[in-house]
């Protein structure tokens, strides 16, 4: 058999064992795909109208929420580190022989320990009762531009009688909790730094621009005053503990570092005292926005939609493929 007839051979038995018309089938199914969602195209289109009429009604149901924030800057570092510093470096061994420490910690960054500070449960629960913004944080409806009043569910607080009214069950009670605030606080609420710049941003979600900027400007001032008081307190706390020192001891090296340690403290007592903006400096405050930062009506609705279209072509498909097995 010569080579021209064996080549032959095998293109007839290699074709022989393909699939008849594979690509026919192929465009076969393809159209009868397109074929099955057209002659579905009404139940698409219901199904899609369902959705997007749904979607319409709930972007519009949907309160406005105002966005306020403020750029702060971490205050210069001018407390008492460099000088406890400058006095380890010269009496360390001495003050270690004689059992005090002169490190001081230093290595505490006080603006990222303001920050998670204001994170933290406690500041929040001590800044909503504070405040007095349980019933705005907890039962707050809506707000009227118009008149710039906060409606409040009527089955959640009672305006009138200042009275909590909700329904709800063991352990929890009419009027909410510290850490029911706290979640739905924390839910609004923002604080990040810049690793790059080091400032800080603190923004707030509320339904008034009014209030959210209140409550930016009120945490603001709320956590240096609460940096401050910490400082203060201990510096307070050091002194008291260095003039018992002072009468416990005769060693005149001794009695001189722990008046040193003293003036220390006293420094760190007096710029808390002289300066407001103890960790935070304000760059840009928070300001009364006049538009709205959420909810995106337009995308809600158009995802709605997109949604509808592709379950309603789902069902077309799954319909059919079930009625085609059957």
């Amino acid at each position: 058999m010569t080579k021209q007839n064996l080549q032959a051979t095998y293109d007839a038995n290699f074709a022989s064992t393909q699939p008849m018309g594979s690509v026919e089938n192929d465009e076969i199914d393809l159209r009868e795909l397109f074929a099955v969602i057209w002659k579905g195209k009404l139940l698409i289109i219901a199904i899609t109208a369902v959705f997007a009429i749904g979607a319409v009604i709930f972007a519009i149901n949907q309160p406005n929420i105002y966005k306020s924030e403020a750029l702060l800057a971490p205050a210069e570092s001018e407390q008492s580190g460099g000088g406890l510093a400058a006095l380890a470096g010269q009496f360390g061994g001495l003050a270690s022989m004689a059992g005090i420490n002169l490190d001081g910690g230093g290595g505490v960054d006080k603006t990222q320990m303001a920050i998670e500070v204001m994170k933290s449960r406690q500041f929040t629960s001590n800044f909503i009762q504070k405040h007095h913004i349980l019933p705005d944080l907890m039962a707050a409806e809506k707000w009227d531009m118009v008149d710039n009043i906060i409606s409040y569910d009527e089955n959640v607080y009672n305006v009138a009688n200042s009275e909590w009214v909700r329904e709800v069950e063991l352990p929890y009670k009419p009027e909410p909790s510290m850490q029911e605030a706290y979640k739905e606080f924390s839910k609004i609420f923002a604080v990040n730094a810049d690793k790059e710049t080091g400032m800080v941003t603190v923004s707030l979600e509320y339904l008034s621009p009014q209030i959210a900027q209140q409550w930016v400007n009120w945490l603001v001032q709320d956590i240096n005053k609460e940096m401050k008081d910490r400082d203060v307190a201990e510096a307070t706390r050091s002194t008291t503990f260095l003039k018992s020192q002072i009468e416990q001891t005769n060693v005149a090296d001794i009695r001189s570092i722990l008046y040193k340690l003293i003036e220390e403290q006293a420094k760190t007592i007096m710029f808390a005292e002289v300066r407001d903006e103890y960790v935070f400096k304000t760059i840009d405050p928070a300001l009364v926005q006049e538009e709205k930062s959420k909810p995106k009506r337009a995308l809600i609705c158009v995802l709605g939609t997109m949604l509808g279209g592709m379950l309603g072509v789902m069902l077309v498909l799954i319909r059919y493929f079930v009625k085609k097995e059957n």
